[in-house]
């Protein structure tokens, strides 16, 4: 479109054929740069209630004159309140010339003013407006059909995806990238537009976006440098985001940006097809393993994806509640591939199973990290072991209180720190007839049975501990079997309530 078609103050000025004339030509470039809406024409006072924000109003300045007629300067500070974008003063009709005072009055408020002569009608000019409004609008409707053929034509090429995001780049002549559901940036066109700082932040967003993971169009800016991003994808399953180096874009824009994702939402479902097949080899490959015989897995590993990661290995399983697991996927899935030989994974019945060397355990830190997920770590292992492996990666998991725990640390804690939830009631329960003597007649012999047992049930150690005579020690304790009705002469009682003082409160 030629620039004297679209609808600024400055286009408007320029037509030859309405003769108009700018008065105070110290007016800035912005303010002729302005779209304007539409011409308004009014001797009103105050027209402000009747005008919008970008207009153009032509007056004979009939307002100014007579016993009611208004400042100049009021009447300037309206206007510019209000958003005019300029202001014609059609002259020879109620006097000669443009007044002083309203020269001076729009020179200091920056409003540009415009003379209108007598031979051009105010129709004329609101007119010369509307006909650029619609040129201007029918220049973007055939740009839009234009530009939806070419990304039509684009999406038929072997790299239909790329070839789509690469038109729509060429149209809006800016810049557009693709991120996965893992935020990994995939494509972008033109490469190596974003300087290191843009494309962090922006990738940060990006992230932020996915781990809401609701559908939604969002602006922001970087750096002073507008960005548009777009939700690929359903609701709780983005399959990524396009992101679009412009602001608010119109109506044909957006149609055009539409039909783009629509053409990749489509490519991302084709491709989810071959993922869940994918997926499905990979699963079998974990049942595989878990009978403890590498070599199948091994043998379709190696055709498939490359060889398995190399001994000693440890095993992590995440959570099967995990709210982006989608997205964890294709991060592993990228991983495996930059790392070929370094990461395996594959889904079990209660999360994703990843396989790494021991000495690189990147990317269970980073899966954790960028999808909230709870993982456990098994010790470090061979195949020949993998089922247990697995086991011991489940039992960190669902004991950890970290994102990620390793089964180390909860075999720090010992056997008993495995008893469920149930157990400080069970102990309750065992220990009631000594708790309640206790609190009735101040026997202390829950105290007394505890020191005896952590002093290996000698008599004479339990009796110094408490600073009592031993037999005081033996009449508890006698007393504390009767209540109890148990033989504390069986290992098994001594133990028994040895656990239930561990896991109860004292």
């Amino acid at each position: 479109m030629d620039a004297t078609d679209i609808p600024t103050l400055g286009a408007l000025l320029r037509r030859t054929d309405l003769h108009l004339r700018l008065e105070n030509d110290d007016v800035t470039p912005e303010a002729l740069d302005r779209p304007v809406r539409w011409v308004h024409s009014s001797d009103l006072a105050d027209p402000t209630p009747f005008l919008s924000d970008g207009q153009v109003l032509l007056t004979t300045g009939t307002q100014f004159q007579g016993r009611d007629a208004t400042s100049a300067e009021d009447y300037v500070h309206r206007l510019t309140a209000r958003g005019v974008a300029g202001l014609g003063f059609g002259t020879e009709v109620v006097r000669d010339g443009i007044p002083p005072e309203l020269a001076a009055a729009c020179r200091a408020a920056g409003l540009a003013l415009f003379e209108v002569p007598y031979r051009t009608p105010f129709i004329a000019v609101a007119r010369a407006n509307a006909e650029a409004i619609a040129a201007e609008a029918f220049g973007r409707r055939t740009w839009a059909l234009s530009a939806q053929r070419a990304i039509a034509l684009a999406a038929l090429r072997p790299d239909g995806l790329g070839a789509t995001l690469a038109e729509l780049a060429r149209q809006l002549g800016t810049w557009v990238g693709l991120y996965d559901a893992a935020g990994e940036l995939t494509r972008e066109h033109p490469a190596g537009d974003l300087d290191a700082g843009t494309a962090g932040a922006l990738s940060a967003e990006v992230a932020s976006v996915l781990r809401r993971g609701a559908r939604a169009a969002s602006s922001l800016r970087i750096d002073g440098r507008p960005f548009t991003l777009q939700t690929l994808g359903r609701g709780g399953h983005l399959r990524g985001v396009i992101a679009i180096a412009a602001g608010e874009l119109d109506h044909e824009g957006r149609g055009v940006v539409t039909a783009v994702i629509a053409m990749a939402g489509l490519a991302f479902e084709q491709h989810q097809g071959l993922g869940r097949a994918r997926g499905a080899l990979r699963a079998g490959l974990v049942q595989s393993l878990l009978t403890d015989d590498p070599t199948l897995a091994r043998r379709i590993a190696r055709d498939a994806w490359g060889p398995l990661p190399p001994a000693p290995i440890v095993v992590a399983l995440t959570d099967a509640a995990s709210t982006r697991s989608g997205g964890l996927v294709e991060l592993l899935e990228l991983r495996a591939e930059e790392r070929r030989g370094a990461v395996f994974f594959g889904r079990a019945d209660d999360g994703v199973v990843i396989v790494v060397p021991a000495d690189e355990r990147q990317a269970i830190d980073e899966a954790a990290e960028r999808f909230g997920a709870r993982i456990g770590v098994s010790g470090p292992t061979g195949y020949d072991r993998f089922a247990a492996a697995v086991e011991q990666a489940r039992v960190a998991r669902d004991r950890g209180r970290s994102a990620v725990t390793s089964f180390g640390e909860v075999a720090a804690s010992g056997v008993l720190s495995a008893l469920g939830p149930e157990a400080p009631t069970l102990a309750a329960a065992e220990l009631a007839p000594l708790t309640a003597h206790d609190a009735a007649e101040g026997s202390r012999l829950i105290e007394t049975l505890r020191a005896w047992l952590d002093h290996d049930c000698s008599h004479e150690a339990t009796a110094q501990s408490l600073g009592v005579h031993r037999h005081t020690v033996r009449t508890r304790l006698a007393l504390a079997e009767r209540l109890l009705e148990r033989d504390l002469g069986s290992f098994a009682t001594r133990a028994e309530l040895w656990a239930a003082l561990r896991v109860q409160q004292p």
